[in-house]
């Protein structure tokens, strides 16, 4: 249950990104969702690969290489769905902090709302 409800936040706040920011664009809702899906799925299985390949990178830029990183996911969803559109990589970078802050509030929020089990 608590797994569905943020899946439904963070489709809502990639709405947010759409409104606040006009180089995001999102359909609709049932857009917001699997654009949410897909983000979720690329930050589970290809950010930490990208991570690690990158990691000296990263070390020389004191970690400011991982919003790159964040910036080529939000912008690698947006292009392999029809309604989730960014119109180039400044608004993928934008979009992906604005995304990430509103994740961040989510998460707090969700701990909240549902504390772990002890």
């Amino acid at each position: 249950m608590k797994t569905l409800i943020r899946w439904f936040l963070l489709a809502s706040a990639l709405l947010l990104v759409a409104h606040l920011y006009p180089g995001v664009e999102v359909k609709s809702y049932v857009s917001a969702l699997i654009a949410a899906l897909v983000l979720g799925l690329l930050n589970t299985l290809l950010r930490p690969v990208l991570v690690l390949l990158t990691l000296p990178v990263t070390v020389l830029s004191l970690g400011l290489f991982l919003f790159v990183i964040n910036a080529l996911m939000f912008w690698a969803a947006a292009n392999m769905l029809e309604g989730f559109a960014v119109s180039g990589f400044s608004a993928a970078l934008i979009g992906s902090l604005i995304y990430s802050l509103c994740g961040m509030v989510i998460d707090v929020a969700m701990e909240r709302l549902f504390p772990p089990a002890e």
